[in-house]
This record gives C-alpha cells, structure tokens and sequence, in this order.
C-alpha cells in the first residue's frame, strides 16, 4: 500500500486540478486566477488539458490496482511531474516567483523524487 501512495495522492490532485481547470473555466478559473476564459480557444485549451490530466490520473490508479502496470504508472507519474516542475522552473526564472505555485512545484518535486524512489526500492 505505501507503494501505491504517491500515485493515490497524484491522482486525487491532479484529478481534482483537472476539473478546476476544465470543468467551467470561464466561471471557475477568473476566481484562482487574475485572468479571464472569454474566448472558444482558450476554453478548448483549458479543456483538453482537464483530458489530458483527468487521463493520467486515471492510468495512475490503473497501476494502483493491476500491478503489472505500476511500473509505467509510476513512470509516467515521474515524467509528468518533472515537466511540471520544469516548467514552472522556466517560469520562474523567465517571469519571476509565483507564491501561488510556490508550493504546487515544492510538491511536485517530492513527488518526483518519490516516484523515483519507489522504482528503484522496487527494481532492488
């Protein structure tokens, strides 16, 4: 179970960001953020990354719950929360600090090296 914890955790937020993003962006996402989702385009963006996200934190339980997947889940939950991370390491050093993902990258990180931890204690 304590295996399993990092991509449980993954899912549920990444999940959970999904639908912030892309349940009703024009409605829900000028209250987080400064900005407004007024536009067809900006609305399928906001969209597709919800598919993108709700997809992965789909594949990740899948790997909680057949173990011949938790590898590649595990993988794929590494990767993704290192592109995260990169970028909102670009963004910082391109734009400036974000209080508000702050946090969302120092959580990231963990996860990655979690993730990575995992692999390795389980390919020993």
């Amino acid at each position: 179970m304590i295996k399993n914890l990092h991509l449980a955790l993954s899912s549920v937020v990444v999940f959970g960001a999904a639908l912030l993003y892309g349940s009703n962006p024009s409605k829900i996402l000028p209250l987080f953020f400064d900005f407004n989702v007024d536009n067809l385009e900006l609305k399928n963006i906001f969209r597709a990354i919800m598919g993108l996200y709700i997809g992965f934190a789909v594949y990740w339980i899948v790997g909680i719950t057949k173990s011949e997947y938790w590898r590649t889940a595990t993988i794929s939950n590494v990767i993704f929360m290192a592109g995260l991370a990169f970028g909102r390491i670009v963004s910082t050093i391109l734009d400036g600090i974000s209080i508000q993902y702050s946090i969302g990258l120092v959580l990231e990180l963990i996860v990655m090296v979690w993730g990575i931890y995992n692999l390795k204690k389980e390919s020993h």
